[in-house]
């Protein structure tokens, strides 16, 4: 390995905390998902720590489940990522701010000139998530029946992808001029006019912004089915991934790569970062005990809700001490919905169990002392099953505090994270180069 090589550390901050018993835990802001004041503190205290982004992730819907479990859930109400990160840009200067956006129920030029316009406010620290909407209650708030076959989500991101970009660079980096004596803003020959026509959209272009400050906010991904792969292979600068295994993430992080270089892309021009819940503890056995606490504030209710979401089908109605009954192919998230079904073959665990999991959080864990929680990022790093992580907070703000009080130091005393930002951008933090305008060379 490459020893100069640098843990990356996102923080996943919509949920606040990805468990759906952290507004019960002692302690915790129980509204932390919706004040603005906490998640400013928050905020702040990451870019304290130099960690390198905060990732605001979105629905287009609540929750697709029952009343009864709807109203355990701290999510229901959410600001809009844009505008939050909007705010955040104004209170804090150096941390990355990604947000989540569409590719189903968006237009590319709503989705280009919004992040352009983050990049701006913020002096060029927005990153761009893209997803494809799986969840079908969202289809019905945008006129639809029934959500988009998943491949063919896919197809329409990549085009989706490519339009977003090209509008990215309608002007060159040197097209607005400011001359108040010839009384000209921008000169006419260094802009471009799109004229996308494909398959999906037809755009004309160009974008009424300046080129954003990092040429293009990052492009962030997550999803690990083939589709998503094939995807983030082209296009992605950082996944967001969700391999709860070091075995499954030096896989996945060779997968990507060899995908990368079959297409010419350097390998180093991506980022990979594994979602990881952090539960810190005096002692091992003492983070444990808090994870166990957590894990028991979970209501079968809102578990069994969460569950039926990630499979994308009601196992409500079977015992909920037998096995998960056979699941048929669904139009949800495939990469999710195969994750639960491969941890209940793998440790035949009952619906109920499965429940509690998925209500909780049944992904990568480090639970345990500053010292063996960085062992194992460590270790992830050293064996190439990442780059970092994008971090999960158990509850806050007492989750955050450990992380970033314990966990941290002890990675800047082994050398493997940053003491200071040396840079102004997103794109600085994580060492990815600023991309060439499409259409314009640099006078």
């Amino acid at each position: 390995m490459d020893s100069s090589r640098q843990l990356h550390l996102g923080a996943f901050m919509r949920p606040v905390s990805i468990h759906t018993g952290a507004w019960r835990y002692p302690g915790a802001y129980p509204d932390a998902n919706f004040n603005f004041r906490h998640l400013r503190d928050f905020a702040l205290r990451l870019e304290a720590a130099k960690f390198d982004a905060f990732f605001m992730a979105d629905h287009l819907a609540v929750l697709n489940m029952p009343p009864d479990a709807l109203k355990r859930s701290h999510t229901v109400t959410s600001f809009e990522p844009f505008t939050l990160l909007s705010a955040l840009a104004g209170a804090t200067e150096k941390i990355g701010l990604v947000a989540t956006a569409s590719t189903t129920f968006d237009e590319p030029f709503h989705i280009a000139r919004r992040f352009a316009s983050l990049d701006h406010l913020s002096g060029g620290r927005a990153g761009w998530n893209i997803v494809t909407t799986a969840n079908p209650d969202a289809a019905l708030n945008f006129g639809y029946e029934s959500q988009m076959d998943h491949d063919a989500r896919y197809e329409r991101a990549r085009e989706f992808y490519d339009v977003v970009t090209g509008l990215w660079d309608s002007f060159a980096d040197d097209a607005f001029l400011w001359d108040v004596e010839q009384g000209i803003v921008f000169d006419p020959r260094r802009m471009h006019v799109l004229n996308h026509k494909g398959e999906s959209f037809s755009v004309r272009g160009p974008l009424n912004i300046a080129r954003p400050v990092q040429g293009w906010p990052v492009i962030v991904q997550a999803g690990a089915s083939e589709a998503g792969r094939r995807l983030a292979a082209q296009t992605a600068e950082v996944i967001f991934g969700a391999e709860a295994s070091l075995t499954g993430g030096k896989a996945f992080y060779a997968d990507i790569h060899h995908r990368m270089a079959a297409l010419g892309r350097d390998p180093r021009s991506l980022k990979i970062l594994p979602a990881a819940f952090v539960v810190v503890g005096d002692t091992v056995a003492d983070a444990q005990a808090k994870r166990a606490h957590l894990d028991s504030l979970v209501h079968y209710d809102s578990g069994i809700g969460s569950l039926n979401g990630m499979l994308d089908y009601d196992v409500s109605g079977y015992d909920p001490d037998g096995p998960l009954p056979d699941i048929p192919a669904t139009n949800t998230s495939k990469s999710q919905q195969q994750r639960i079904l491969d941890l209940a073959r793998a440790e035949h665990l009952t619906i109920r169990q499965l429940a509690q999991k998925a209500g909780s959080y049944a992904g990568l864990a480090f639970v345990g002392t500053p010292q063996t929680i960085a062992d194992e990022m460590e270790q992830w790093l050293t064996e190439e099953g990442s780059d970092g992580f994008n971090v999960m907070f158990p509850y806050l703000p007492g989750g955050l505090e450990d992380m970033v009080e314990q966990v941290v130091p002890e990675l800047q005393r082994r050398g493997i994270f940053r003491r200071d930002y040396t840079g102004t951008t997103l794109r600085d933090h994580l060492g990815l180069a600023r991309p060439e305008n499409a259409f314009f060379q640099q006078k």
